[in-house]
């Protein structure tokens, strides 16, 4: 399997700067993941295409404001991004940039002192380990001095921050959004619920290795980068059970299958777990939990295309692409939605 088996053209214009201004406006592509048949519908229409009786898994963390803009002692500007908490204590595994004026020993400072900062030392990936000083609680400073870390992609300034939250986000700890759920809103969200689908939710705090290509031609080669997710014994209660009475288990997003895919256990049961997954799908590989997934279009040649195409079929999930760029759907984070059932 190769790299370039996922390559797709992409027109820059396709690529969604801003929301919507109505969250479950998008569009939604259909696919059949057995046949490949598409169908264009709205994502508000979701609740027609879910069943009683099947379990919508979303994952429920929010995103860090966790682009800091500071400076050196010398007074030279820094950009610092928390990627990990590491030991607490304000301990944080960070990308900075320029890495020259980042070295280990440096000391920082943001919004003119309310935090300051030291460079403990400088891994080999380059990433720093920084230790961060302040008063107070630390998510309190952070949310008077950080930004919101928006992919590289999007130049656009967000007006409202909370649009790159989703509007059930509760566990602080993301790098970036779980886009997929970002087409919910709390109306459509009752409305399932009404309709007797079971709504349940899982923990993965997206990394910023979500994002990074895959290097590797052979894609079996690529070192797939490790989140840290939890999924509860009511979570897991949820699911087992809506499986046993012949419900669909819906993962809103690749982040949400990973968990679900990494939390199996012998008897084929979805077990409460607490830690890190670095399980890397793509096609070959055998889908033991889910039966439907929601997400958006994908960059080329990721891993998310591959896991899309793992569960759908790369020949399904390439013509959908097809389909969806003829026909001017939104691409990426803030882009248009699939369902692949």
């Amino acid at each position: 399997m190769k790299k370039s088996d996922f390559y797709f053209e992409l027109p820059q214009e396709l690529i969604a700067q801003t929301p919507l201004e109505n969250r479950d406006g998008s569009r939604l592509l259909c696919v059949d993941k057995l046949t490949g048949a598409l169908e264009h519908r709205r994502f508000f229409e979701l609740s027609s295409l879910l069943r009683k009786g099947d379990c919508l898994v979303l994952n429920n963390s929010r995103v860090l404001p966790a682009r800091l803009l500071g400076k050196t002692q010398s007074g030279d500007a820094v950009e610092v991004l928390l990627l990990r908490e590491r030991g607490g204590k304000g301990r944080w595994e960070c990308l900075t940039k320029p890495g020259k004026k980042t070295k280990a020993g440096a000391e920082l400072n943001f919004g003119n002192g309310k935090m300051t900062a030291t460079v403990k030392s400088v891994a080999s990936s380059g990433n720093r380990h920084i230790e961060f000083h302040f008063e107070g609680i630390f998510l309190e400073v952070l949310e008077q001095l950080g930004k919101m870390p928006l992919p590289p992609y999007i130049h656009e300034q967000l007006g409202d921050s909370e649009r790159y939250q989703t509007v059930y986000s509760t566990e602080v700890g993301s790098a970036a959004a779980p886009t997929a759920g970002l087409h919910f809103t709390k109306e459509l969200l009752d409305k399932l619920s009404a309709k007797g689908v079971k709504i349940c939710y899982v923990t993965l705090h997206v990394g910023l290795g979500t994002f990074r290509p895959v290097k590797t031609e052979d894609v079996e080669n690529h070192d797939m980068h490790s989140e840290f997710f939890i999924i509860t014994e009511e979570t897991a209660e949820i699911i087992n059970t809506a499986k046993k009475n012949g419900g669909r288990v819906i993962a809103v997003g690749t982040t949400s299958c990973r968990v679900l895919e990494s939390c199996l256990d012998g008897r084929g049961l979805v077990s409460a777990f607490s830690g890190e997954t670095g399980i890397f799908i793509y096609p070959g590989y055998k889908f033991r939990c889910i039966d439907g997934l929601i997400t958006n279009f994908h960059l080329p040649e990721s891993t998310l295309i591959m896991l899309v195409s793992a569960f759908a079929g790369r020949e399904n999930v390439l013509n959908a692409y097809k389909e969806a760029i003829s026909n001017r759907y939104r691409f990426f984070s803030f882009g248009d939605a699939m369902f692949l059932a």
